[in-house]
């Protein structure tokens, strides 16, 4: 008997807003993705395992994570 299994990871964006970035320091675009790793088998997602939130700058490109109470003051 074969059982396939394994995760998949989907990445999945939310929003955007207009912030300060802590990096550069630029008021710019922020992009919200929520990133969500799926316990799947037969190919078919069964349970989400992890869920992380990223931000990315517009303008200086860099991503950094969120937890998801600065997910939902960003939103």
């Amino acid at each position: 008997m074969l059982i396939l299994f394994g995760f998949r990871t989907a990445v999945k964006e939310l929003f955007r807003r207009q912030a300060v970035c802590p990096n550069c320091g630029q008021h710019a675009s922020q992009r919200v993705d929520e990133r969500s790793s799926k316990f799947t088998v037969f190919f078919i997602p069964l349970f989400t395992t992890r869920r992380r939130y990223l931000r990315t700058c517009a303008y200086c490109g860099v991503t950094a994570e969120l937890s998801r109470s600065e997910k939902n003051a960003l939103a």
